[in-house]
């Protein structure tokens, strides 16, 4: 199991990393660039924190707080979806509590890696992952996901901003 700490511990460092850059990003922007797309064809800051918001739901809340999943994946990706500032910042402190908590709960009971904790419950809706995948799956699928997206919040961030301005501590 030592392995598995590391991996968790070393997942842990990622998010909460994440976490941090991707609200230093939203933070230094206006209430215009939240709701603003770099080119018709592409998505908001908004739809993007949306989006991150709702796969964390429908993957994370549904086994950590048994929270029915009520996902709406195309309203995520609505142009013109408005969010405000605040409510962008929240969703994601939001979400990336959840996936911390989670990774926390992994870490303390490591034999729960290898868990299937959607088995019993209704099927996955707009999910990379089925029913039978593993929480090691899981979290390794919400890595790649999250980080995706969250790159493409910074670099939005900076098409609308110019140079951002980064906090190392």
């Amino acid at each position: 199991m030592e392995i598995a700490l590391e991996l968790m511990e070393s997942m842990l460092v990622k998010f909460r990393s994440e976490k941090k850059w991707t609200l230093q990003a939203i933070e230094q922007l206006s209430e215009e660039d939240i709701t603003s797309s770099p080119t018709p064809d592409s998505n908001s800051i908004a739809n993007l924190v949306a989006h991150i918001r709702g796969a964390v739901h429908s993957r994370i809340e549904t086994i950590l707080l048994n929270v029915p999943d009520t996902r709406d994946r195309d309203k995520e990706f609505e142009k013109g979806l408005m969010m405000s500032k605040d409510e962008a910042i929240t969703k994601t402190r939001v979400s990336f509590d959840i996936l911390i908590d989670y990774l926390e709960q992994l870490r303390s009971t490591p034999e729960l890696l290898m868990s299937q904790p959607f088995l019993n419950l209704p099927p996955l809706t707009y999910s990379q992952v089925n029913n039978e995948t593993t929480a090691l799956n899981l979290i390794v699928a919400m890595f790649r996901e999250i980080h995706f997206h969250t790159g493409q919040i910074i670099y939005a961030a900076k098409i609308r901003k110019g140079p951002l301005t980064w906090n190392y501590d």
